[in-house]
């Protein structure tokens, strides 16, 4: 079994490289915690069911501190989904969730977005625009429906089935306008074989264009950007926490951590007494 999941944890390594564009230095982090972890979890088999019982591994990182402890055992979760898609039925015992304080997104530079969109394709430019001026999660986007589109405005039905109407550039509806006289789609913006296009196309699509510009982006990150921006710019935070679709305030507010930081550096720049010896 150990050499079997040896030759899956290569596979799962090269599927986070081409496929979600993870960076070399989360590909690694993720390695290493496999590589450690396997060893040390009891693992049985019942007939199609294999378990996992974390416990043992469990007990050898205890003394880490608990943001280490939950990144180890989310490269694990992650393999066992992986290895889950892919036919084999995996159960983890004994994992147990830690909590742990938010971390803040890393938004990519408007300037980069924009040489990246310069050098795309009509395809490929209206999936990240569509990414970076609305705020769509790689799954909304994935099953958004032509019938959803209306003149500059988009109905997404989100997380909790609650739909929420995002404002559609005029610029970009004109750019799917273009798109749709040349592909003839039935039910979703993008389709593959009258079915919708899946997320993980949708992420390869996007570590293609971004990598023209040598950078690792993922649409999650195109999202961070867009909340970033209009928190920047003054939008209030009610308004972007229901274009974001939401649940809780609590979570839109990491972002005004992010744009306070930024705006911190900014002033420490600009002053004239900032850096001044007294």
């Amino acid at each position: 079994m150990q050499k079997l999941l040896n030759k899956k944890r290569v596979e799962f390594l090269e599927y986070l490289e081409t496929i979600r564009a993870y960076s070399d230095l989360t590909i690694k982090s993720y390695d290493e915690a496999l590589k450690e972890a396997l060893p040390e979890i009891e693992i049985t088999q019942d007939t199609s069911l294999v378990t996992f019982n974390l416990m043992p591994y469990r007990i050898k990182i205890a003394e880490l501190n608990a943001k280490t402890i939950s990144k180890k055992l989310s490269a694990i979760r992650s393999f066992a989904k992986y290895l889950c898609s892919n036919g084999m039925q995996v159960f983890l015992k004994a994992d147990d969730t830690l909590k742990v304080a938010k971390t803040l997104p890393k938004p990519i530079s408007h300037k980069y977005i924009m040489e990246a969109i310069n050098m795309a394709e009509q395809k490929e430019k209206l999936i990240v625009l569509l990414l970076y001026t609305t705020g769509l999660r790689i799954s909304e986007l994935s099953s958004l429906e032509l019938v959803n589109i209306k003149n500059q405005w988009i109905r997404v039905l989100g997380k909790g089935n609650k739909h929420r109407d995002i404002p559609l550039l005029a610029e970009v509806k004109e750019l799917k306008d273009e798109y749709l006289l040349k592909n003839s789609a039935k039910k979703y913006l993008f389709e593959k074989n009258s079915e919708r296009l899946s997320e993980n196309s949708l992420r390869y699509i996007v570590n293609k264009v971004f990598r023209r510009v040598s950078l690792k982006v993922t649409p999650h990150q195109l999202r961070h950007s867009y909340a970033t921006i209009l928190l920047n710019e003054g939008a209030p935070i009610v308004d972007v926490s229901e274009l974001l679709g939401h649940t809780s305030m609590a979570t839109t507010q990491i972002y005004t951590k992010l744009g306070n930081a930024l705006k911190k550096k900014n002033y420490n720049k600009a002053h004239p007494l900032c850096g001044v010896d007294k």
